[in-house]
């Protein structure tokens, strides 16, 4: 294992970069090449046919048959044009990752290419291996895929991707796209609503979402040396090199020649997919780097968010890189976030968290800014949930990475502004009196996009024009996060509306019901806020006085999802009925049992197996050694304090790993995923990870390191 490990080293040691010729020097010429978007479908529809394929766009209506064969019609002409061969109905399923079935254009009976209408918007791949959590029997097969015209077409290979919903045979959702639509229609028609009460123009609301994806990229064999990594995606052991991340050094630093050859492929890959890349730099720990796109519309980005980790995947394939998405692949350094930026934007171009040069205008970036804050504030234990996973439960609160209690940063200045908003009286309005100067609205102007301070610890943060939700993890399909943030925003917005429509039935002037709404729930949702540092001892004692939830394990967590406000809040707007959630709960708990279960095991086999046997070969060498010092007369304690040391920690690493094993087979004669959960967490996962791994890493530093089997922190992190 130990020459495995230094060929490894000499391997990645002696890599070139693969560079790239690009396509062209102006993306312009190449972007959107292998999406089959808006601007084809309108280059080869009938005028008419793209105007109806439009309009059932925008309105979320049913495609019709004889459309739906107009736009397979024109997508299979260009397919061929392009080389492809196949298509596929492209969906996400509930395991997180993305699946397809591929179909030949070709039809063998006929000798030619065929492509329906009917193709293009229904198939029936099988769904019975995919987790459905009870909503149907392993042999019951059918489930359906059903064409989101709303997201484009596009090319991988020679396969032409048809982004489309996945649902069961009794018609339940079963991926996770079909509810963040939902989610997206219903808070589109709530903020709608409210913005009639400031321009009657609005029409619709968008949901914008831009992902800032963080990863980590290490050499390919170095990758293949460790175990751990190759079966969990992160590492199990591992000492800290004496240089981490302390120096700060490698943060917007020059970025590795290897790096840079790497992330110019997947750009133009990325670029000619139409999804609009444009940051790239290296993040905080070494190794660690991150890719920003532009705002999209939430459905779109979060298909992009997917198809750009797939592609980033198969192209550090092609440069000998291993890309890293866990959340925490390596301990004591930052881990992999996914800052989702969001915001809601009108048909008329009006960003709604956007502060106005207008006093007046500002109220209804205030009406948005606050119901999101109390949003969040009254629905914090589900958002918690929606990005709990066994790996981002290693990520939260520490390392740049923001605590598990949901907070919200706004700024010194906001803040002011609302609490100036909250004390006010009651103001009569007469003539000549500036009612927004009294309020303290017409301070808003001051903000700019860089007034608002970032706060790395706060997990839902206002950054100037948007909300960054800091906590959802690196590996996680962004879906679960958006619908649930759209859907308690939609909730919300509806809850507001109703309060002002009762005081202006009253007889309250309008500006001054929407007013009192407000300061009403500034008051109500002043606990969310919090400006200072989320990793204070401080800050858990506040927030707990404060009544903010802090649940830092995933089992427990999820049980937000079932609750009585969970199951009216989703059911309100048919986003996921109370068997959907249910049936979600059960596939994550038993997709956390998995996890651990996993992690465990090669915990299990890398201690027994390789640790120990390598230990005890070193702890040989010096019991030789000291047997030597002493026949020839020499003082040998040191050596026998070495062999002492090495001894306990051999014991801890066996006795952990025994112990874990026994207590693995007793938990996993439980029937109930929650239990289950809830006991490889605490019995499992915290009882004997850290405990096994103190001693493994200890074992590191005193065995030879011409001996030691794993590949070491430095090489991974340091050998580019």
């Amino acid at each position: 294992m130990a020459n495995h490990r230094f060929n490894a080293v000499k391997e990645a040691g002696s890599r070139q970069p693969f560079f790239i010729d690009l396509p062209s020097n102006k993306v312009s010429d190449y972007y959107g090449s292998t999406s089959f978007d808006l601007s084809k479908m309108q280059a080869t529809l009938a005028p008419d046919v793209f105007k109806e394929v439009k309009h059932c766009i925008d309105k979320g209506k049913k495609i019709d048959g004889d459309i739906a064969n107009a736009v397979a019609a024109a997508v299979k002409s260009w397919a061929i044009d392009n080389g492809i061969t196949h298509y596929t109905h492209w969906f996400q399923p509930l395991t997180g990752s993305t699946a397809e079935k591929h179909d030949a254009f070709f039809d063998s009976m006929s000798g030619i290419e065929k492509f329906k209408g009917s193709a293009l918007v229904q198939q029936e791949p099988d769904a019975s291996s995919f987790p459905s959590g009870g909503i149907r029997q392993t042999f019951e097969a059918r489930g359906y895929t059903a064409w989101d015209p709303s997201s484009p077409m596009f090319k991988w290979g020679t396969t032409l991707c048809i982004p489309t919903i996945f649902v069961s045979y009794t018609g339940e959702s079963l991926d996770v796209k079909a509810p963040l639509l939902k989610a997206l229609e219903a808070v589109d028609k709530a903020a709608t609503k409210v913005c009639k009460y400031f321009d009657r123009n609005i029409s619709k609301v968008t949901a914008s979402l831009g992902c800032e994806q963080e990863y980590f990229v290490i050499d390919k064999a170095l990758f293949n040396a460790r175990p751990d990594l190759v079966m969990t995606g992160r590492t199990v052991f591992g000492h800290a090199p004496a240089r981490g991340q302390q120096l700060d050094d490698h943060y917007f630093g020059s970025i590795p020649r290897r790096v840079i050859a790497y992330m110019e492929d997947f750009e133009v890959e990325c670029h000619k997919l139409g999804i609009p890349v444009t940051t790239r730099h290296n993040e905080v720990a070494p190794s660690q780097f991150e890719v920003a796109p532009l705002f999209e519309e939430a459905n779109v980005g979060t298909d992009h968010n997917m198809l750009m980790m797939d592609v980033m995947r198969r192209i550090a394939d092609r440069h000998e890189l291993a890309l890293l998405l866990h959340e925490k692949p390596f301990a004591q350094i930052n881990g992999t976030g996914k800052h989702n930026n969001w915001s809601l934007v009108t048909n008329t171009g009006v960003n709604l968290f956007q502060p106005s040069s207008s006093a007046r205008e500002n109220l209804l970036f205030l009406t948005f800014f606050v119901n999101t804050i109390t949003a969040v504030h009254k629905y914090a234990d589900i958002l918690r949930a929606s990005i709990a996973s066994a790996g981002n439960d290693f990520r939260l609160g520490a390392n740049e990475a923001p605590p598990a209690i949901i907070s919200v940063f706004i700024g010194s200045q906001l803040s002011a502004v609302l609490d100036e908003l909250e004390t006010n009286g009651n103001i009569k309005i007469e003539k000549g009196d500036n009612m927004y100067m009294k309020l303290g609205i017409d301070k808003i102007p001051e903000i700019i996009l860089d007034n608002t301070d970032r706060n790395r610890t706060s997990p839902f943060a206002f950054t100037g024009n948007k909300f960054e939700f800091r906590a959802v993890g690196g590996n996680a399909n962004v879906g679960l996060p958006m619908t649930v943030l759209n859907t308690i925003v939609a909730k919300q917005l509806n809850d507001f509306r109703e309060a002002v429509d009762a005081l202006i039935a009253d007889g309250k002037e309008k500006r001054l019901a929407i007013i009192e709404v407000l300061r009403k729930y500034i008051a109500e949702s002043k606990d969310v806020r919090f400006e200072g540092d989320g990793y204070a001892e401080e800050w858990v004692a506040e927030a707990e006085k404060r009544g903010l939830p802090n649940i830092k394990d995933t089992p427990e967590a999820l049980d937000a999802f079932l609750t009585e406000k969970s199951k009216e809040v989703f059911g309100l707007y048919n986003v996921l009925s109370e068997r959907e959630l249910e049936a979600r709960n059960e596939i994550l708990w038993e997709n956390y049992v998995m996890k651990v279960q996993i992690e465990s095991r090669v915990i299990s086999d890398l201690a027994l197996n390789h640790i120990i046997p390598t230990a005890v070969k070193y702890q040989k060498k010096l019991i030789d050694t000291a047997k030597g010092l002493q026949d020839i007369g020499l003082d040998n304690k040191s050596t026998v304090n070495v062999i002492s040391k090495i001894t306990e920690h051999i014991d801890g690493v066996k006795d952990g790993a025994l112990n874990m094993i026994d207590e693995r087979s007793r938990i996993n004669e439980i029937e109930d995923a929650r239990e289950k959960a809830v006991e490889y967490c605490h019995n499992i996962k915290h009882k004997y990870f850290e405990q096994i791994r103190y001693h493994v890493d200890k074992l590191e530093l005193f065995v030879d390191d011409e001996d030691w089997p794993l590949v070491k922190y430095r090489e991974m992190l340091f050998v580019h």
